[in-house]
Protein backbone atom coordinates (compact mmCIF):
# COMPACT_ATOMS: atom_id res chain seq x y z
CA UNK A 1 0.00 0.00 0.00
CA UNK A 2 1.38 3.68 -0.92
CA UNK A 3 2.03 5.99 1.65
CA UNK A 4 1.48 10.03 0.60
CA UNK A 5 4.00 12.45 2.06
CA UNK A 6 4.40 16.88 1.59
CA UNK A 7 7.79 17.49 -0.08
CA UNK A 8 8.52 21.12 0.54
CA UNK A 9 11.06 22.61 -1.55
CA UNK A 10 12.95 26.04 -0.64
CA UNK A 11 15.23 28.71 -1.84
CA UNK A 12 18.11 28.21 0.18
CA UNK A 13 16.34 27.76 3.77
CA UNK A 14 15.33 24.29 3.93
CA UNK A 15 18.18 23.46 7.00
CA UNK A 16 16.47 26.38 8.70
CA UNK A 17 13.02 25.58 8.20
CA UNK A 18 13.30 21.77 9.27
CA UNK A 19 15.47 23.37 12.35
CA UNK A 20 12.58 24.82 13.03
CA UNK A 21 9.93 21.82 11.99
CA UNK A 22 12.14 19.68 14.44
CA UNK A 23 11.88 22.18 17.44
CA UNK A 24 8.20 22.02 16.96
CA UNK A 25 7.21 18.39 15.79
CA UNK A 26 9.98 16.72 18.04
CA UNK A 27 11.84 13.84 16.55
CA UNK A 28 14.97 13.30 14.86
CA UNK A 29 15.69 13.75 10.91
CA UNK A 30 15.96 10.08 9.45
CA UNK A 31 18.27 11.52 6.24
CA UNK A 32 20.09 14.50 5.93
CA UNK A 33 21.97 14.64 2.19
CA UNK A 34 23.61 17.81 0.82
CA UNK A 35 24.27 18.34 -2.56
CA UNK A 36 27.82 18.37 -2.47
CA UNK A 37 27.55 14.64 -1.20
CA UNK A 38 26.24 13.75 -4.77
CA UNK A 39 28.14 11.91 -7.16
CA UNK A 40 29.32 14.33 -10.29
CA UNK A 41 26.31 13.83 -13.18
CA UNK A 42 27.22 13.26 -16.42
CA UNK A 43 26.51 16.47 -18.65
CA UNK A 44 25.86 18.42 -15.84
CA UNK A 45 28.01 21.44 -14.98
CA UNK A 46 30.00 21.23 -12.09
CA UNK A 47 27.95 22.50 -9.19
CA UNK A 48 28.77 26.10 -7.82
CA UNK A 49 30.83 25.54 -4.75
CA UNK A 50 28.08 28.01 -2.38
CA UNK A 51 25.16 25.76 -3.54
CA UNK A 52 27.35 22.31 -1.70
CA UNK A 53 26.14 22.97 1.93
CA UNK A 54 22.78 23.20 0.39
CA UNK A 55 20.01 20.19 1.45
CA UNK A 56 19.58 18.08 -1.53
CA UNK A 57 17.19 15.83 0.89
CA UNK A 58 15.73 15.92 4.63
CA UNK A 59 13.58 13.54 6.06
CA UNK A 60 11.30 14.17 9.73
CA UNK A 61 9.05 11.50 10.87
CA UNK A 62 6.27 13.90 12.33
CA UNK A 63 3.97 11.16 12.98
CA UNK A 64 3.47 7.30 13.07
CA UNK A 65 2.09 7.48 9.40
CA UNK A 66 3.57 11.17 8.09
CA UNK A 67 7.34 12.40 7.18
CA UNK A 68 7.90 15.26 6.08
CA UNK A 69 10.33 15.98 3.38
CA UNK A 70 12.16 18.87 1.97
CA UNK A 71 15.24 20.13 -0.16
CA UNK A 72 16.42 23.35 -1.38
CA UNK A 73 16.27 24.45 -4.86
CA UNK A 74 19.58 24.55 -7.11
CA UNK A 75 19.90 26.99 -9.81
CA UNK A 76 22.90 25.06 -10.21
CA UNK A 77 20.97 22.24 -11.61
CA UNK A 78 18.24 24.63 -13.50
CA UNK A 79 15.22 24.84 -11.05
CA UNK A 80 13.85 27.40 -10.28
CA UNK A 81 11.88 28.07 -7.72
CA UNK A 82 8.15 29.35 -8.07
CA UNK A 83 6.57 30.27 -4.45
CA UNK A 84 3.43 28.35 -4.66
CA UNK A 85 5.14 25.20 -7.09
CA UNK A 86 7.17 24.63 -4.20
CA UNK A 87 4.84 21.65 -2.88
CA UNK A 88 4.97 18.32 -4.23
CA UNK A 89 3.07 14.64 -2.86
CA UNK A 90 5.80 12.22 -2.66
CA UNK A 91 4.20 8.48 -3.03
CA UNK A 92 6.29 5.74 -1.70
CA UNK A 93 5.31 2.46 -3.12
CA UNK A 94 6.09 -1.03 -1.85
CA UNK A 95 6.87 -2.18 -5.47
CA UNK A 96 8.43 -1.26 -8.49
CA UNK A 97 5.17 -2.38 -10.24
CA UNK A 98 3.28 0.12 -8.04
CA UNK A 99 5.41 2.53 -8.79
CA UNK A 100 5.34 2.45 -12.23
CA UNK A 101 1.44 1.91 -12.47
CA UNK A 102 0.88 4.90 -9.97
CA UNK A 103 3.64 7.26 -12.05
CA UNK A 104 2.37 6.02 -15.42
CA UNK A 105 -1.79 6.53 -13.99
CA UNK A 106 -1.24 9.92 -12.46
CA UNK A 107 1.06 11.50 -15.16
CA UNK A 108 -1.42 10.89 -17.98
CA UNK A 109 -1.86 13.99 -19.23
CA UNK A 110 0.40 15.72 -17.51
CA UNK A 111 4.65 16.86 -17.64
CA UNK A 112 6.92 14.30 -17.05
CA UNK A 113 9.88 16.06 -15.39
CA UNK A 114 12.16 12.92 -14.31
CA UNK A 115 11.13 9.41 -15.47
CA UNK A 116 10.98 6.31 -13.34
CA UNK A 117 14.33 5.83 -13.16
CA UNK A 118 17.02 3.84 -10.89
CA UNK A 119 18.74 6.46 -8.74
CA UNK A 120 22.21 6.97 -7.12
CA UNK A 121 20.76 7.00 -3.53
CA UNK A 122 19.23 3.07 -4.13
CA UNK A 123 15.53 4.33 -5.29
CA UNK A 124 13.26 3.81 -8.21
CA UNK A 125 12.45 7.49 -8.14
CA UNK A 126 10.34 9.87 -11.01
CA UNK A 127 8.69 13.21 -10.57
CA UNK A 128 6.07 15.15 -12.56
CA UNK A 129 2.94 17.55 -12.66
CA UNK A 130 -0.12 16.01 -13.35
CA UNK A 131 -2.53 17.49 -15.92
CA UNK A 132 -4.45 19.67 -13.37
CA UNK A 133 -1.28 21.24 -12.05
CA UNK A 134 -0.29 19.06 -8.82
CA UNK A 135 3.49 18.02 -8.19
CA UNK A 136 3.99 14.46 -7.39
CA UNK A 137 7.11 12.06 -6.43
CA UNK A 138 7.09 8.61 -7.05
CA UNK A 139 9.90 6.06 -4.92
CA UNK A 140 10.04 3.04 -4.21
CA UNK A 141 13.06 2.07 -2.05
CA UNK A 142 15.35 -0.80 -3.24
CA UNK A 143 17.03 -0.61 0.16
CA UNK A 144 15.08 1.11 2.46
CA UNK A 145 16.76 3.34 5.31
CA UNK A 146 16.74 1.76 8.41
Amino acid sequence: MASVNAYLTFNRTCEAAFEFYKSVFGGEFTYVGKFKDMPPMEGCPPMAEEDGDLIMHVSLPISAETILMGSDSSESFGQVLNMGDNVSLSINTDSKEEADALFNGLSAGGTIKMPMELTFWGAYFGMFTDKFGIHWMVNFDEKPVS
